[in-house]
């Protein structure tokens, strides 16, 4: 029969099994089914499983029936040459060849990793539309053409060679088993058996690379004497081993540690039957994950299940030395990031030492455990808390005064030289640590809710954090000078303490009243304006009577010199309020001087209203009022000096906005965050900003923000919830809907402030406005538009570098517009978002409705104070 050229036809699912059709000059057609390199002979024959050829001549192709027949034969030779999943003796798996798993999800086959041109033997997902590979077998010696052969021999060693026969990579020999077949099983796992089954007599999972997959363990068999830990590729193009690793360490309380080499630079904290407590987000976990450690005389392990079998997830070490866990979404085709770690300052091991106390929510991050001073004060200023603290008072055991000064919330230090008894309660705990001169703190042991067990440390205490999610509380051992002791002892040392003190503060005291009667004396009377707020002063206030409040105050001479006579040089801005010029006090004292314009939007109301709520605040997300100056006609405010000026000439700059990588940006949204909740919530009292935009967002010299400018702010009364006014102040962007429609104005309108400034961060881009007629011409509506589309990754910073984690850049999109839906009531409180960001899933967040864009009406007047985007708004009712 003539034949033309021949068309190959390659199943996805079965790359050895090649189905050759040849078309024949009079429409009939020849199909001929083999298996490369099997030992197939004539074309007559037929092997089930290995090679099937046929001819079928003469096929009427026009006819239905010839149709019907031609498709009935594709199908059946289709189905025969189904992938293989296992290989027996005498079989091979080429380089153009792979296995495939049943359900159809994993496939064993050669690779060339990134730029390499080297061959490697692996093991990857067969339905991710991105090759990721996930175990690798010649890892140390690659292949340097597709020349490689894996087979299994009679003894049951896998054995993978070149067509040399140079050996790369072989197994031991499968001892007691009969018939042995290699087999990729539906987890991933390539193992050896026997042909009708049984114990695996190797696999995979005994010898992983850089991932765990679900049901896979990380940690040792005690039995074997194996460590299954797992190490990172050096590279992106060479999956040899990198120079970290994770394991499970099998000393003390179960821990897993990442270490590079030798150091160990992570700890996840002590295993609690749900999750582990450097880890507290694993409680968020369950609709996703479920997790175990065993711990016995066979095994100490981690290992971890998808609660849906069908989500493709991942455990993986980078070359970097960042662990992650993953989850592929079929809706945009990548893998998302769900956790990783180290993720903050305090994740790094011992970042403050020995008896030392990392908390990430302050600045500084360290602090020293009660009783105890930093090793070195002067690494301690500049930051570096490596070297840790020490006692200050030594422990007196043999007269058993010592006690305990309890660190709530805390990861406990690391466990691996500790005494661990499962069975002690806390109580007795306490006792055994005070017996042993050598104990230095002791906490609960429990592992799964069971209220009994006991950890004893002795030696330094390392790697401790404040946890509030999922902290334990930690006993460490102090002296009784250190405690406060009760005894009679500490009584008079006390009382002598006090009568010293007593008589310090009245040299103090007299020594103050002499220099503040001479500084009277010296003082220009208008100097000694005491800043009074007018009670009744509009409708906003009048609930709040507000008293008087004593400024500290600064001569204008002073300040004059402190500016250089306020030169152009030293001015840093201008806002509504008036320029604003930095100074340096007689002391060094940098600091930054707001001094009230006499043409200024903002007026002496606004000036005072500013001194009486900062003056009052304290925290560490708000910016810090240093005093005043009221003289003649001036009116000007001396505030700490921010050396970074303001988030705004970060963040719309494209040439410094690269500075603010995601790591940045995340902690100046937290910061802002903790700083609005401070003004609702938790200060004495409840404090509505009412201009919170990007320039009014300062930055330390550490990109720690600084909340400011509190010259809109209101104060509300205990059960106010929202208020009305004549006079809408604020920037276009910024404002609320109801605020700039109706004048009405609560803590929601700082809601949608923060999510705008939240959106701002995470694009780089300026909202120009809300009240356009085409939404996509605001963040607001561009930002919504991507959303609803699925594309919210478009919204992210181009200037970021790449590897940002997209599951916390998602959350935050999310949040933000949350924060600006049209109606208040649908916002959240700051509360809640605090709450929101400190956790580490995306999916207990609400679905986002409409944002306040879309209103076009513009019922009040507009008086610029400088760019478009930075004017003062203000709205006239009628009466």
């Amino acid at each position: 029969m003539a034949m033309e050229e021949p068309m190959s036809i390659e199943t996805e699912n079965s790359p050895m099994d090649n189905l050759m059709m040849y078309e024949s000059r009079n429409s009939g057609i020849d199909i001929m089914l083999s298996n490369p390199g099997s030992r197939c002979c004539a074309c007559s024959q037929v092997s089930q499983g290995s090679c099937i050829c046929g001819v079928v001549e003469k096929i009427d192709m026009g006819s239905h029936t010839g149709w019907l027949l031609h498709l009935t034969i594709v199908s059946t030779l289709l189905s025969l040459s189904a992938a293989k999943d296992n290989i027996a003796h005498g079989d091979l798996v080429r380089d153009a060849e792979s296995l495939i798993s049943a359900d159809g999800r994993f496939r064993l086959g050669f690779f060339t990793p990134g730029n390499s041109k080297s061959r490697y033997l692996g093991i990857w997902f067969n339905t991710v539309s991105v090759q990721t590979i996930i175990w690798v077998a010649n890892r140390d010696r690659p292949i340097s053409g597709p020349t490689g052969m894996l087979s299994i021999s009679g003894n049951g060693s896998l054995v993978l060679a070149d067509a040399s026969g140079t050996v790369y990579w072989s197994t031991g020999a499968a001892m007691g088993v009969a018939n042995p077949v290699a087999r990729l099983l539906n987890t991933s796992n390539f193992v050896v058996t026997g042909a009708s089954g049984g114990d695996y007599a190797w696999q995979s999972f005994d010898h992983p690379t850089d991932s765990v997959l679900p049901r896979m363990k990380l940690g040792w068999d005690r039995s074997s004497g194996r460590n299954r830990n797992f190490t990172p590729w050096k590279s992106s193009d060479d999956p040899a081993p990198g120079e970290y690793s994770m394991a499970m360490d099998v000393h003390g309380d179960p821990q897993i540690f990442i270490m590079r080499r030798t150091t160990r630079i992570w700890r996840s904290g002590r295993w609690m039957g749900q999750w582990f407590t450097g880890i507290p987000e694993m409680t968020t976990y369950q609709t996703l994950f479920t997790f175990g450690v065993s711990n016995d005389a066979n095994e100490v392990a981690f290992w971890y299940d998808t609660v849906n079998h069908s989500m493709l997830s991942r455990l993986v070490l980078h070359p970097a030395g960042v662990a992650e866990r993953v989850v592929w979404n079929e809706n945009t085709q990548t893998w998302n990031r769900y956790w990783f770690a180290p993720k903050d300052q305090c994740d790094t091991l011992s970042t403050c030492g020995p008896f030392g106390v990392c908390d990430i929510s302050y600045s500084p991050v360290c602090r020293c455990v009660r009783g105890f001073v930093p090793r070195s004060l002067e690494n301690w200023n500049m930051r570096d808390g490596t070297e840790g603290c020490m006692r200050r008072t030594p422990l007196d055991c043999r007269n058993g005064t010592d006690g305990f000064v309890k660190v709530a919330q805390a990861k406990l230090p690391d466990t691996s030289a500790a005494a661990v008894n499962y069975t002690m309660g806390l109580e007795d705990c306490r006792a055994a640590c005070l017996r042993n001169c050598s104990c230095v703190a002791y906490a609960n042991a429990e592992v799964a809710g069971g209220g009994r067990g006991c950890i004893l440390w002795g030696g330094n205490l390392t790697d401790v954090r404040v946890n509030p999610s999922g902290g334990e509380d930690l006993f460490v051992r102090l002296a009784e000078a250190d405690l406060g002791s009760s005894s009679a002892q500490a009584g008079r040392r006390r009382v002598a303490g006090i009568t010293v003190a007593a008589a310090v503060l009245g040299l103090l005291v007299l020594g103050s009243m002499g220099w503040c009667l001479w500084k009277r004396r010296k003082r220009r009377k208008t100097n000694t304006v005491v800043l009074g707020m007018n009670r009744h002063r509009n409708e906003e206030t009048s609930r709040e009577g507000h008293g008087d409040l004593e400024l500290p105050l600064f001569d204008f001479n002073t300040i004059a010199a402190a500016t250089d006579d306020f030169s152009a040089e030293n001015k840093l801005g201008e806002g509504g309020f008036g320029p604003v010029f930095k100074g340096q006090l007689g002391d060094g004292q940098e600091v930054a001087v707001k001094r009230l314009a006499k043409n200024s939007v903002q007026g002496l109301d606004e000036f005072k209203n500013e001194v009486v709520l900062i003056a009052k605040l304290q925290h560490r997300n708000l910016v810090r009022l240093l005093g005043g100056c009221i003289e003649g006609e001036e009116r000007m405010l001396v505030y700490e000096y921010m050396p970074n000026k303001s988030l705004d000439a970060f963040l719309f700059d494209k040439a410094k906005a690269s500075v603010l990588d995601w790591r940045r940006r995340f902690q100046i949204i937290n910061g802002i965050a903790r700083g609005l909740l401070y003004l609702h919530q938790d200060s004495r009292f409840r404090i509505i900003h009412r201009d919170l935009k990007a320039s009014n967002i300062l930055l330390d010299k550490e990109m720690n923000p600084k909340i400011s400018d509190f010259g809109m702010a209101r104060i509300f009364g205990g059960d106010q919830t929202e208020a009305r006014t004549r006079r809408v102040v604020g920037t276009y962007g910024y404002m609320s809907p109801e605020y700039i429609m109706d004048g009405v104005f609560s803590e929601k309108s700082d809601v949608f402030s923060f999510g705008v400034l939240m959106l701002e961060i995470v694009s780089g881009r300026k909202n120009k406005g809300m009240y356009l007629s085409e939404p996509n011409l605001n963040l607001l509506g561009h930002a919504w538009s991507l959303w609803k589309e699925g594309k919210w990754m478009e919204l992210v910073d181009a200037s970021m570098a790449d590897g940002n984690p997209m599951a916390e850049v998602f959350r935050c999109i999310n949040l933000g517009l949350l924060c600006v839906q049209e109606r208040p009531e649908g916002r959240p409180t700051m509360a809640w978002v605090v709450q929101m960001l400190g956790n580490d899933t995306e999916t207990s967040l609400p679905q986002p409705k409409q944002p306040g864009f879309m209103a076009t009406r513009r019922p009040f007047e507009v008086s610029s104070s400088g760019s478009v985007n930075e004017v003062t708004v203000t709205m006239f009712e009628g009466r």
